[in-house]
């Protein structure tokens, strides 16, 4: 894609085109694509504009509406006073992993120290009722994943968010803090005092206004980034339902890995994690080097300890069955693992996730799975 740098007058139309209530992020950027620039979009006759695919005349509305040119040019004064800097969408240092979302956001408006410079990155979610084993776990994966520098992109909210950000700062890595607000403000606002760490060590990001209030439907539309920013999204605690699991979905559907901490079976804030592995959508994460590994992250020299077999595991029947024929084929998948060892598919699922349990497999990228 061409980098390209915005004038002061093309910077406008951006924001006056993301303000106009019926052209969301993909409208807009199939009318600029076709345009040429943001710009041209607002001399360009209309009967040019619907011959694009998936623009109507509802899509359309309020295009030439002078209100949100004027309020455009405000938030541009606003921006401008407040030294806020942005990434558009067509500029070469826009996220990567985010300029590949189909939805993501045209422009993001972002304060502090952010660096991404080709670095890893990783988006962590969870509950905002974290409890002693998810702080426990958050400040261990942070210590564990330290030597490989990566980012860490969170919500900045209560639970989950503050802790694994909190980490972050404390084992001196970038932290990035995705806001359902403008910039003017910080929810929740006893979360105020971490602000000048962060921004510090990484920074936050916004496609809100100063005018947006942190309203439920934001942080919804919020998640998208989170999700669309990273390389993998870890959910270290969740219940049955939250906004952790859409973050997770959505990294799903952007065709992302996901992570989830197991729990036990009857703890309320492990029954969304504990679904998520059973249905195949993330990974089961129990330390660093589960990630690490499945990445593919190059790990030579580096300290992050490798996944190691416990000794002495005691294994019933199917799982000997199971062990040896991985032992003796290598990496194979579910299907042939029940084949071979003629064990129903369902068995061998629940059976190869208590290996995984007892540290003697693990899950591969293209659903294999192989000994330790």
């Amino acid at each position: 894609m061409t980098d390209i740098q915005l004038s002061e007058d093309e910077f406008i139309a951006v924001l006056r085109l993301q303000h106009i209530p019926n052209i969301g992020d993909v409208s807009a950027k199939k009318l600029i694509r076709h345009c040429g620039s943001p710009s041209a979009i607002f001399s360009d006759k209309k009967e040019q504009l619907l011959k694009i695919d998936g623009i109507g005349s509802y899509t359309l509305n309020g295009l030439h509406d002078s209100r949100y040119l004027r309020a455009a040019e405000l938030e541009y004064e606003y921006l401008q006073r407040e030294g806020i800097e942005y990434w558009y969408f067509q500029e070469a240092n826009y996220p990567k992993y985010l300029k590949h979302c189909i939805d993501s956001p045209m422009v993001l408006f972002k304060k502090g120290n952010i660096r991404l410079d080709g670095r890893k990155i990783i988006s962590v979610v969870g509950t905002r009722n974290i409890t002693s084993y998810g702080a426990g776990f958050c400040e261990r994966f942070i210590a564990d994943i330290a030597p490989l520098d990566p980012i860490i992109v969170s919500g900045f909210a209560y639970g989950v968010d503050i802790a694994i950000q909190k980490a972050a700062i404390k084992h001196g890595l970038q932290t990035i803090g995705c806001l359902a607000h403008g910039l003017n403000q910080i929810y929740p606002k006893v979360h105020a005092k971490y602000v000048a760490d962060v921004e510090r060590n990484g920074g936050f990001l916004t496609e809100f206004w100063s005018t947006s209030n942190p309203d439920r439907e934001n942080f919804l539309k919020r998640n998208r980034i989170i999700a669309g920013m990273a390389e993998a999204t870890v959910v270290v605690e969740s219940a049955q339902k939250g906004g952790s699991l859409v973050t997770a979905d959505i990294a799903h559907s952007y065709h992302r890995d996901v992570f989830a901490v197991p729990g036990r079976a009857d703890d309320t804030y492990s029954l969304g994690c504990n679904n998520l592995i059973k249905q195949q959508k993330a990974h089961m994460l129990t330390s660093a080097a589960d990630l690490v590994y499945l990445l593919g992250w190059d790990v030579e020299e580096k300290k992050v300890e490798p996944i190691q077999k416990q000794l002495f595991v005691e294994l019933d029947d199917t799982e000997k069955s199971i062990y040896r024929y991985l032992q003796q084929q290598g990496k194979q998948l579910l299907d042939s693992i029940a084949l071979e060892c003629k064990i129903p598919v369902f068995k061998v699922s629940s059976t190869l996730l208590n290996m995984e349990m007892k540290g003697i497999v693990r899950p591969l990228p293209g659903k294999l799975f192989e000994a330790i």
